[in-house]
């Protein structure tokens, strides 16, 4: 199971105490709650699909908060999920939209055009049946890289002082979760558990604080 699907969607802190998780909005007012208590550390939210740092326009009232918050995920999905433009920023064609089908160039050798174009369907089907394959293939492998790098972005933004930051990150990407908790063993609580929740997926996920 991918850890990104356990956890609830954002976590923020404050310096290294976990104080909300949940939806963006929720977490949001949870934040200005805190900096209006005068708060000295710094307050992060954090995108627990990529462990990256969030940033929330935390001004007015509670309800323009989670009006602004509610827009703002409204257009990235429309934009994400519309065939407007492509990854590179270049507008996609309106042909088969419902497949999402994505023209982009790609460069093989003459032997491997003619093997693919030999295949039923042609190139462009034997070219999908290999990605799903490989995507089926590599999935828990996939899975496990990206929980990593979700841990080590998280880790990077609020433990990079933290006492054996290089070395957890070695043992991160080696897949070493004994290693991990040997080196984090005097790490604050909540930060520890967290990098460890988005690192390893088994791991079951820290509550909400609220």
């Amino acid at each position: 199971m991918d850890s990104a699907t356990t956890l609830p969607s954002y976590a923020a802190f404050n310096g290294h105490r976990h104080i909300a998780s949940g939806p963006l909005a929720s977490v949001a007012l949870v934040v200005k709650r805190a900096m209006e208590n005068g708060s000295t550390e710094p307050i992060l939210i954090f995108d627990n699909a990529t462990g990256r740092t969030t940033d929330v326009d935390l001004r007015g009232t509670d309800d323009e908060i989670i009006s602004r918050v509610t827009q703002t995920a409204t257009d990235s999905n429309c934009i994400n999920g519309s065939s407007r433009e492509s990854e590179h920023g270049v507008l996609r064609s309106r042909g088969r939209p419902k497949l999402g089908v994505v023209a982009r160039e790609i460069t093989l050798l003459p032997r491997h055009w003619d093997w693919l174009s030999a295949q039923p369907g042609g190139a462009s089907v034997a070219l999908r049946k290999l990605v799903e394959d490989a995507r089926r293939v590599n999935k828990q492998q996939d899975n496990r890289r990206a929980a990593h790098e979700r841990a080590y972005h998280f880790i990077s933004a609020i433990a990079g002082d933290l006492p054996g930051f290089e070395e957890s990150a070695r043992a991160l990407f080696a897949d070493d979760h004994m290693r991990f908790n040997e080196i984090t063993a005097n790490w604050p609580e909540d930060v520890r558990d967290h990098a460890v929740a988005l690192g390893w997926p088994s791991t079951p996920s820290i509550t909400s604080a609220l």
